[in-house]
C-alpha cells in the first residue's frame, strides 16, 4: 500500500468511526455490529502504527488510550468555574426570583432548568475545530489537565468541523448506574472491595495515569454551558440547542421555563421521575436564560447572581435491620456496618448503611431485628437516621459494640476523646496489614504502579510480603510462581519496586502510614529535622514546636517510633536503598528566614501559589492557619473576614501585595 493510499485509507476510516462513535453514545443508534466496529478500529490502528506520520491527536484511535501520565499539569481556566450557590426550599427559590427580578428592574425574563448531574465537572477547550485540552474544575481557578483521559469519552467529539474559532464547553463526566454496577460486580467476582459511589469513582478515573484503563471505564459525559468571546448564541437554550446540533452529548431533559411557576413544575416533574435516568441526580439548576440578562446581573465574589442549585431532600424508607458487620481498616479503626433488608431508596437498592462508631449505635439505641429509617440525600453511603420503637420486637435485645478485633480477635481500645475503637495489632491482623502495603504502594505514596490490591492479596496469602520491607526482598521466582503472572508482569514488578528507590524522603515518610501523618505533615517533617534519625528521636516538645503539628500529630510520632517492630522495619527499608535524608532545595536568599507568612485573598501580579513559593525559597515558612507566631498575614483583595479579624485580634502585621515584595527585596516592607 503506497503512502498516499494509506492515508485516504485512515482518512475514511477516521470519518466512518467518528460517525458512528456520535451515533452510538450521542443518538443512541448502531448502524453497524460491535464486531464490525472492532475490526475497523483494529485496521485504523494497524495502518498508523505502519504509517505514523498520518496519526493525528484527533484520530478515532485516540479513543482507546494508551498512554501514561504521570503527573498531570496543573493550569489556570480561562474561564473561572465557579460555583453555585444551593437551596433545599422553594420559599428560597422565590427570593431568588425576587432578587433577579430587582436586578434586572423587570419581569421580562425566563429561566433555563437542567437537571444537575451527580458526577465531575469538566472543562473543554476547542480550537479550529478540534479538542485541545480537557480541565478538572480544581479549586475553581486552576484544574488539572487531563487531556489525554478525557479524549476516551466516546460520547464527546474530537473535532468539530461546523465550528473553527476557539470555545469552550463545560460538562459533567459520569459513570452510567449500569457501568458502575458492571464494574462493581467485576470486583466482587475477583474479592475486591466495592466502589463506594458513581461519582467518586468517576473522579477517581479521570485522573487515573492509566489513559487505556480510563477508557475501559466507559465514562460519559452531559455538556451544560458554552463559552466564547464571540456571541455565537444569545442564550442559554439556543447554546444547548446549537451544541446538540454538532455533535455534544446533551442530556434530553432541560427545559425552558417562563416564569418561576413553570420552575417549581418542572422540579415536581422531576422528583421521582429523575430516578428513572440513566445517571444519579441530586437537584435542578435553574440559570437566567438570556446571556446579557446573565452579564447585567452579573457576580457576587462566589457565586453567579444569575443562578441557583435547587437540592432535592434527603430521601428515606424504612427496612429492617438485619446484622452489623465491623470492617478493619488499615490504621485499625473499626467501622460497623448496619447490613439491611434490601429496600428501594432514591432509585438504588440499598443493602448496607454506615453507623460510623459505637457513638452512633448508642445513640440510636439499636437492636437487630429493629425498623429503622434510612436515608440518602447527597451523602456517599446511605446512613441510619432513627429506629422506628413501636415495631421493635420486645424479646430482641440491644446491640452491644464488639470488644475484640473481628479480624485478629485482640482486644480493641480507644483513646479518650476518640469516637473510634482501633486494634493495636498492627503488626499481625491481616487488614491491617494489607491495607499499609496498600497505602505504601499507592500513586501518591511510592507509586509503584505495577502493583494493585489484588497482587498484594496473592504476596499476602503466600506469606511472601508481611511489611513494605518485604517488597525489597522479593525475588522473580517468588512472583512468576503466583497464579496469573508471567516473564513480562513479574519483571515489571520489579521494576516498579526498583524505581521507587528514587522517591524523596518527604513522600517515603507519608508511605510508612503513621497516624495522623498526611502529605502536608510529612513535608513539614521532612524539611524540619532533614533525615528519619532526628525525627524519631524527637522530642514531645521539639514536635509540637513545629508550625502545625499539634499534640495528636506528636503523640503519633513518638508512638509509632518507640515500637521495636517499625524501628526494624525502617532499618529494612533504609538497608534497601529507599531515602530517608531531605535533599535541601537552593535557596535564592535566606532573608525571611526565621519569619512565618499565611497567605489569604486574590494578587494582581502573582498567584498565592507563586508567593508561596517566593516564601519559601527565600527562606520564610508557609503556614495554613493564623496564630500567635505567626508573624505576617499576606492579604490580597476578597481574603476572608475571619482571618483578618483574628489576625487584626492577635495584633498580627497585614501586609499587601507590594509589601511583601519590598520585604523580600529589603528584608523591610516600610
Amino acid at each position: 500500500m503506497s503512502n498516499q493510499e494509506a492515508k485516504n485509507r485512515i482518512d475514511e476510516l477516521s470519518i466512518l468511526l467518528h460517525r458512528y462513535n456520535h451515533l452510538y453514545y450521542t443518538e443512541d443508534k448502531s448502524e453497524i455490529s460491535d464486531f464490525e466496529f472492532d475490526q475497523l478500529m483494529a485496521e485504523l490502528i494497524s495502518l498508523e502504527t505502519k504509517f505514523p506520520e498520518f496519526l493525528t491527536t484527533h484520530s478515532p484511535s485516540q479513543r482507546v488510550g494508551g498512554s501514561v501520565t504521570k503527573e498531570f499539569e496543573n493550569v489556570v481556566h480561562k474561564y473561572p468555574m465557579l460555583s453555585l450557590g444551593n437551596t433545599y426550599s422553594w420559599e428560597e427559590l422565590q427570593e431568588f426570583d425576587a432578587r433577579v427580578e430587582k436586578g434586572l428592574g423587570s419581569s421580562d425574563y425566563e429561566y433555563f432548568c437542567e437537571l444537575k448531574f451527580d458526577g465531575v465537572a469538566l472543562s473543554i477547550s476547542y480550537d479550529q475545530g478540534q479538542l485541545k485540552r480537557g480541565v478538572t474544575r480544581g479549586d475553581g481557578t486552576k484544574g488539572d489537565d487531563i487531556t489525554t483521559n478525557v479524549k476516551t469519552i466516546r460520547s464527546l467529539p474530537i473535532i468539530i468541523p461546523k465550528l473553527t474559532e476557539a470555545f469552550e464547553v463545560r460538562g459533567e463526566a459520569f459513570l452510567s448506574k449500569d457501568v458502575f454496577q458492571a464494574l462493581n460486580e467485576k470486583r466482587a467476582s475477583e474479592g475486591e472491595e466495592l466502589y463506594a459511589n458513581a461519582r467518586n469513582t468517576a473522579s477517581g478515573t479521570l485522573k487515573m495515569q492509566d489513559s487505556a484503563e480510563v477508557a475501559r471505564r466507559k465514562v460519559s459525559c452531559y455538556i451544560y454551558s458554552f463559552l466564547s468571546e464571540n456571541d455565537l448564541f444569545q442564550s442559554q437554550e439556543e447554546a444547548i440547542i446549537g451544541l446538540k446540533k454538532v455533535g455534544f452529548p446533551i442530556s434530553p431533559t432541560y427545559k425552558k421555563c417562563k416564569n418561576i411557576h413553570e420552575v417549581f413544575e418542572y422540579i415536581t416533574t422531576w422528583e421521582q421521575k429523575r430516578h428513572e435516568l440513566p445517571v444519579e441526580t441530586d437537584g435542578i439548576v435553574i440559570k437566567v436564560n438570556n446571556y446579557a440578562q446573565q452579564e447585567e446581573l452579573g457576580f457576587t465574589a462566589k457565586i453567579p447572581r444569575w443562578a441557583i442549585a435547587y437540592k432535592y431532600k434527603a430521601e428515606s424508607a424504612t427496612t429492617q435491620l438485619l446484622n452489623i458487620t465491623y470492617q478493619v481498616g488499615r490504621t485499625g479503626a473499626v467501622t460497623p456496618v448496619a447490613e439491611l433488608q434490601p429496600v428501594l431508596l432514591a432509585g438504588t437498592t440499598v443493602k448496607r448503611a454506615s453507623l460510623h462508631n459505637a457513638n452512633e449505635i448508642q445513640r440510636l439505641g439499636l437492636h437487630i431485628g429493629d425498623f429503622v429509617h434510612v436515608e440518602k440525600g447527597g451523602e456517599i453511603i446511605p446512613k441510619i437516621t432513627g429506629v422506628d420503637i413501636t415495631s421493635r420486637n420486645l424479646h430482641s435485645e440491644e446491640v452491644t459494640y464488639i470488644t475484640h478485633c473481628p479480624e485478629c480477635g485482640t482486644e480493641l481500645v480507644r483513646t479518650e476523646g476518640e469516637a473510634n475503637h482501633y486494634c493495636p495489632n498492627t503488626a499481625q491482623c491481616p487488614p491491617q496489614i494489607k491495607g499499609k502495603i496498600e497505602h505504601f504502594i499507592d500513586r501518591k505514596a511510592m507509586n509503584i504502579d505495577s502493583l494493585g490490591e489484588q497482587t498484594i492479596k496473592q504476596l499476602f496469602d503466600a506469606s511472601l510480603v508481611r511489611t513494605p520491607a518485604d517488597l525489597y526482598e522479593l525475588t522473580y521466582d517468588q512472583i512468576i510462581s503466583l497464579e496469573g503472572f508471567k516473564d513480562l508482569s513479574t519483571k515489571k514488578i520489579l521494576q516498579g519496586i526498583e524505581q521507587s528507590k528514587e522517591i524523596p524522603f518527604r513522600v517515603v515518610l507519608f508511605a510508612l502510614g503513621i497516624r495522623f501523618v498526611g502529605k502536608t505533615v510529612a513535608v513539614k517533617l521532612a524539611t524540619h529535622f532533614g533525615n528519619i534519625e532526628l525525627l524519631m528521636n524527637a522530642t514531645r516538645e521539639e514536635l509540637i514546636a513545629i508550625p502545625e503539628i499539634g499534640e495528636r500529630i506528636a503523640d503519633s510520632l513518638i508512638e509509632h517510633f518507640n515500637k521495636e517492630e517499625n524501628k526494624i522495619e525502617i532499618k529494612r527499608l533504609q538497608n534497601a536503598g529507599l531515602c530517608f535524608i531531605e535533599e535541601k532545595e537552593d535557596l535564592a536568599s535566606v532573608i525571611l528566614e526565621g519569619k512565618t507568612f499565611v497567605i489569604s485573598g486574590v494578587f494582581s501580579k502573582f498567584s498565592r501559589e507563586e508567593i508561596g513559593g517566593m516564601i519559601t525559597s527565600n527562606g520564610g515558612k508557609l503556614v495554613s492557619s493564623i496564630s500567635s507566631k505567626l508573624n505576617y498575614l499576606v492579604a490580597g483583595e476578597k481574603m476572608g473576614p475571619a482571618k483578618l479579624e483574628k489576625a487584626t485580634t492577635l495584633g498580627i502585621e497585614i501586609i499587601s501585595e507590594d509589601q511583601f515584595l519590598k520585604l523580600l527585596e529589603n528584608g523591610d516592607y516600610v
